[in-house]
């Protein structure tokens, strides 16, 4: 039986607009209080930004697994996306505070970055991944355009200290890659994870 909709393991509203785009119909599977999501995003040492990216995206496919058989919910594929922005080897994950948002795009100021995507889909038979990186250039920044930024609170629950889709487009001299992949879940990978499902685009 080909499903008619998908589980989201994701509180990202962006997610939830980029799979309406796609016209996917899904429902929300959301950690509940019992469980520590943010412990899922402990960096291991050593670990390299696309590893880690694809460990912690498999890792919140498990525990969305559990969770929907906990719950007693009517089967269907689940999906599950992770973000991370790097800068050479170094994972820049939602800052903690007003000083590390800033250090954060201090460090991307005038130079390219990687945002990397991880997207995993499963149902109780079968599971898929895909992993889509981009490159993003940010113009040289100013410490009072940094301190404007931050003070406008968009860095905060955002990798990297940012979201494409907010004022920070002003500083995006070029990107090369996936403009929805960066956002947070790339289009044509999750067409294409989905269309194993039985999903038609």
């Amino acid at each position: 039986m080909i499903p008619n909709f998908i589980y989201l393991a994701s509180q990202s509203p962006r997610r939830r607009q980029l799979l309406e785009q796609l016209g996917v119909r899904h429902e929300l599977l959301l950690p509940g209080a019992d469980e520590d999501a943010e412990a899922l995003e402990a960096v291991q040492p050593d670990e390299v930004p696309e590893t880690y990216c694809a460990r912690v995206t498999a890792a919140k496919l498990d525990a969305a697994l559990v969770r929907l058989t906990a719950r007693g919910l009517l089967p269907a594929p689940i999906l599950c996306a992770d973000t991370t922005v790097a800068i050479d080897g170094l994972i820049l994950g939602k800052p903690a505070d007003d000083v590390d948002a800033a250090r954060m795009l201090a460090l991307m100021s005038g130079r390219t970055h990687r945002v990397i995507t991880a997207v995993a889909v499963a149902d109780a038979a079968r599971r898929v991944a895909a992993l889509n990186v981009s490159h993003v250039e940010f113009a040289p920044l100013s410490a009072a355009q940094i301190d404007r930024y931050v003070a406008s609170r968009e860095p905060f629950g955002k990798a990297g200290a940012y979201a494409i889709q907010s004022q920070a487009a002003a500083w995006i001299v070029k990107i090369a890659g996936s403009y929805s992949g960066i956002m947070g879940l790339p289009l044509f990978e999750t067409a294409q994870l989905l269309d194993k499902f039985g999903f038609e685009f």
